[in-house]
């Protein structure tokens, strides 16, 4: 495969959302490279996000520049990658497209309500139920002129948003079997 074969898809969203859940489960069943962002995250932040305090824009450049650059390494070495990262506003997705090639996002797109209730079941995960709010606050969704971002229904079972995520990298993909 050339580099141009090469695709690396993003699944964002709020807290909550799946996208833990959904890129584990379709890195798994398509035999892709998976990357957790959070595990980028500085200590700083990880602290700060764990005392219930937001992120802000400049506690999240140096993250999003390690997206960037982790994306661009897994381009190199992999058919189809897998990167967790929220990327909740425009700028964010920009910095993480920098120079990379054939990055997608994949949207899981939920309501307040529905994903409110799922982070009231976590346990174990520093980002807290009381912090959504800020999460839907950041948020810009992505608008048509992204044409790199793929909206997916998460208010369906998890079963059926990993069926729709693999089907849009399936597509982009060209191909029926990864």
């Amino acid at each position: 495969m050339t580099k141009k074969d090469k695709h690396v898809f993003v699944l964002m969203g709020v807290s909550g959302c799946g996208k833990s859940a959904v890129a584990k489960q379709v890195a798994y069943n398509l035999e892709a490279a998976f990357l957790d962002g959070d595990f980028l995250h500085p200590k700083t932040n990880i602290l700060k996000m764990r005392s219930g305090t937001p992120l802000n824009d400049e506690d999240r450049m140096p993250w999003l520049n390690l997206i960037s650059n982790a994306a661009f390494a897994m381009s190199n070495v992999n058919d189809v990658s897998i990167i967790i990262c929220s990327a909740l506003k425009r700028k964010y997705r920009d910095i993480i497209r920098g120079e990379n090639e054939n990055i997608h996002f994949i949207y899981l797109k939920g309501s307040y309500d529905v994903i409110a209730e799922r982070l009231a079941k976590r346990k174990g995960h520093y980002q807290k139920s009381g912090m959504l709010q800020s999460q839907f606050d950041t948020l810009e969704e992505p608008t048509a002129d992204e044409k790199d971002v793929y909206n997916i229904n998460i208010e369906q079972p998890l079963k059926e948003v990993v069926r729709d995520t693999e089907q849009v990298i399936r597509t982009i993909c060209h191909c029926k079997k990864i």
